[in-house]
């Protein structure tokens, strides 16, 4: 059968000018970040996504004030015979002294604006491009009709702003920083002008659920270990009219076009890279010859490149669920008129425009916010919150076709793994590496607290094995043998060896863990009191157990041979799967457990889901596979109900695809899709309160803002319309796994799965209609096995094109 035609890309429309924040239309090349306004002010919000307080020597410092707080080997024994001797009040105060500080935060680079008069009340739009990654905007200014575009060029590194009007106008440009500023000048050229600006950032910064804190911390305070923590700004405006430079800005006046091309670098970015840090000047003329020479290639020529560029990845993948091709959605009326079939379409295209924005080689992997931030304190310090809100970001790259975009965040792995190893053998006397819940750009690897944190949240050290699934997804989805030798499997290896002297075995000779946490979650003690630290959670051993076989099936691969080998294969049957819960415990019959003992949870609502990861994201449970364990999963998933925020929604809907509930799974979408109204103004509650739903901007919120909602949502749908399945008889691909009723046609394109293969699929009534299944890696099967509601085919698979895929 003949493929349909595929949907031109989605854009989405605003027809005002953002008020606040939250109401901006994202732009961003995965270095640099912009929120387009559009206001009368032409405002663009700026970030870069190397910005961040600290310093590279902040994970030592911290790791020098825990050890010299007491924490060590030694004290963890004294850890584990107290949770032995179940002495609640020793654990939790012996717990804490091994919490360091906080991790650093992310912040707001500053603004530019590119003025040209006020857009008028009617007429305006504004149109984001999900295709070619360009923001639009038309409108009447004292008679004349304005269009400006704006884009983040991933090809040459550099902002543009592209402003053409029907009859001579005049503009200001200039910049802002809500930063210490160091230098900051305007001057006019022939041509047009030139704008600078450095800024320093702070050496600490402490987040904002720490009021005692410094806010702030400065070079000037303390000696920042020697890295100046400096960033440059340079703009360079062409335009046809008449330009001077007046306080601090680019005023120009009889003018038909002007364009501003930005570019930045900092010192954060060089220690990123490896590269030694750079002078303040320096750091100006690296950002001022980028800008230059976007300036010298032209608008022109630098949106055909960008554009050419932006669709080659977002191309790859596309959903269509009935929208009219090239059409415009506006994102008010969608919002409130609530057709989720319209809102998936738009999420699925916003999460793959978020992460082709927000991730990029050469700066750090998206975090909590993707590339975009407003605040000096931003919640969660934006950082990157790895007990799954860091992992949900890029559940999407490798499903959909974004395979590179996901080497940053090993990027990120390899760094905390070099701090981790002192931290696993300073606090632990274990080899190998670990991270906690939280880390920075500098590789933070402690946990978090300061001391008083409580320890559901600040002590929890599997961070590190989570962070080792995507490791393996890197291998196993992309089959880069080079990879995997030179990177992938020395980190398994290194998450292995903590695993293997973290497990302690009890008295039956089964293998566990001691302390135990399953995040952010606590339960209640027989005497009624409230306890989060208990042995072996659900979480700790299918963590444990994924590391493990995943590090002997990466050296079967590689064709290596290490030491360590022997003891993993010795661990692993010793090491319990999911376990289920008895009639007549005290915690909830067939329910997967989440401890290791059975206890009663004080939320059984809460918005975690850590001990059923085994089912999603690690395939430990399946329908077909383990049954039982299929049906205990669905009884905790039914426990713990709907209702969440944006990033607990999406892993349920993720885990009810994979139990193929496709009506569950549709509610829980229903339900995330609606529309967050509460006033931004006002400060958005940071406790789980509220239900978060969808900005304005489509942004998912918890609330706070937090954007790995939207990543996940892209993969939840995703998992709903094709699986992740390996195309072999036990494990075959499920087409419309959890298709709801009310999606009877569609079509999906380019999503990966396990076989090396993407899978294009068109459904009609329900039931699909075409499937093209294509190579990726140049390594797959010649034939791979498809199932769709129990029955089985046997498809070919189409060689891998030449070229891009």
């Amino acid at each position: 059968m003949t493929s349909s035609t595929p949907a031109a890309p989605l854009r989405l429309r605003w027809t005002t000018p953002a008020s606040h924040w939250t109401e901006a239309a994202p732009i961003g090349n995965g270095a640099i970040g912009g929120m387009v306004f559009g206001d009368a002010d032409g405002r663009i919000g700026l970030n870069d996504a190397s910005l961040w307080s600290g310093t590279p020597g902040c994970p030592d410092r911290a790791l020098a004030a825990v050890r010299a707080n007491g924490a060590g080997p030694e004290r963890l024994a004294e850890v584990r015979a107290a949770v032995a001797a179940r002495d609640d009040e020793t654990v939790e105060r012996l717990l804490r002294t091994f919490e360091g500080p906080w991790s650093q935060e992310f912040l707001p680079l500053g603004d530019l604006e590119v003025a040209v008069g006020a857009p008028g009340a009617d007429g305006y739009e504004r149109v984001l491009d999900l295709g070619n990654a360009v923001a639009e905007e038309r409108f009447a200014t004292a008679g004349t009709t304005v269009r400006r575009a704006s884009w983040a060029s991933a090809v040459d590194g550099v902002l543009v702003v592209d402003v053409t009007a029907d009859a001579p106008v005049s503009g200001r440009v200039r910049l802002s920083s809500p930063l210490r500023i160091a230098e900051r000048t305007a001057e006019a050229a022939e041509e047009g002008g030139e704008l600078r600006l450095v800024v320093e950032t702070p050496v600490d910064g402490s987040p904002a659920h720490e009021p005692d804190a410094p806010a702030h911390v400065w070079r000037d305070e303390t000696d920042g270990d020697g890295f100046d923590p400096a960033a440059a700004v340079a703009v360079v405006v062409r335009t046809d009219g008449s330009v001077v430079a007046r306080d601090g800005a680019v005023e120009i006046t009889g003018a038909r076009r002007i364009t501003a091309m930005l570019a930045t670098e900092t010192n954060h970015r060089l220690a990123w890279n490896r590269a030694p840090q750079a002078e303040r000047a320096e750091l100006l003329a690296a950002a001022h010859r980028r800008a230059l020479a976007g300036a010298r290639t032209g608008p022109e020529a630098l949106r055909a490149a960008h554009e050419a560029e932006a669709a080659r990845l977002l191309g790859r993948s596309a959903l269509t669920l009935g929208r009219a091709n090239g059409s415009a959605l506006d994102v008010t009326s969608l919002l409130a008129e609530g057709d989720d079939a319209a809102v998936a379409e738009a999420l699925y295209a916003f999460g793959r425009y978020a992460l082709v924005s927000s991730s990029r080689a050469g700066s750090p992997p998206a975090n909590l916010q993707g590339l975009w931030n407003a605040s000096m304190r931003p919640p969660w310090s934006s950082n990157y919150t790895v007990n799954i809100n860091t992992q949900m970001n890029y559940w999407l790259a490798e499903r959909t076709g974004l395979g590179e975009l996901h080497t940053p965040l090993v990027d990120l792995i390899e760094r905390v793994a070099e701090r981790g190893t002192e931290v696993a053998s300073a606090l632990y006397g274990a080899r190998g590496w670990v991270a906690h819940h939280n880390t920075d750009p500098w590789g933070y690897a402690l946990p978090v607290g300061g001391g008083h944190g409580a320890t559901s949240w600040a002590f929890w050290p599997m961070g590190g094995l989570w962070l080792a699934d995507h490791l393996w997804q890197r291998w196993e989805y992309g089959r880069d043998l080079g990879e995997l030798r030179e990177r992938i499997l020395p980190l398994l290896i290194g998450a292995s060896a903590f695993v293997l002297d973290w497990l302690i075995e009890d008295e039956g000779g089964a293998l566990g863990t001691s302390p135990s946490t399953s995040p952010e979650n606590s339960f209640r003690r027989a005497d009624g009191s409230t306890g989060s630290v208990s042995t072996s959670t659900g979480m700790d051993l299918a963590l444990c157990r994924a590391t493990l076989e995943r590090t002997l099936a990466a050296a079967e691969a590689a064709g290596a041979d290490d030491p360590l080998l022997a003891e993993i294969r010795a661990a692993l049957p010793r090491i319990p799967g999911p376990r289920v819960i008895a009639e007549g415990g005290v915690g909830p019959a067939g329910q997967i457990a989440e401890w290791g003992a059975d206890v009663a949870a004080t939320d059984p609502h809460h918005r975690h889901l850590s001990h059923l990861i085994a089912l999603h994201p690690l395939h430990a449970i399946d329908l077909e596979r383990t049954p039982e364990l299929a049906e205990a999963a669905r009884r905790t998933l039914d426990a713990r109900g709907g209702g969440a925020m944006g990033w607990s929604w999406a892993w349920k809907i993720a885990m009810r695809a994979r139990l193929g509930d496709a009506e569950t799974a549709h509610a829980l979408l229903r339900e995330a899709i609606h529309p967050y109204l509460a006033d931004p103004d006002v400060d958005l509650p940071t406790d789980g309160s509220e239900w978060g739903g969808l900005l304005p901007n489509l942004f998912s919120t918890h609330p706070p803002f937090q954007l790995d909602g939207n990543f996940g949502f892209t993969a939840a749908i995703a998992e709903m319309l094709v699986s992740t399945g390996r195309g072999t008889q036990d494990d075959p691909i499920r087409l419309l796994p959890a298709l709801p009723e009310s999606w009877p046609d569609g079509r999906i394109t380019g999503v990966h799965t396990r076989a090396g293969v993407s899978v294009d699929l068109t459904w009609s009534g329900g039931r699909p209609t075409d499937v093209t299944v294509t190579d990726q890696t140049g390594s797959a099967p010649q034939r791979v096995i498809v199932s769709f509601r129990g029955e089985r085919s046997e498809l070919a698979v189409t060689p891998r094109a030449g070229g891009d895929a």
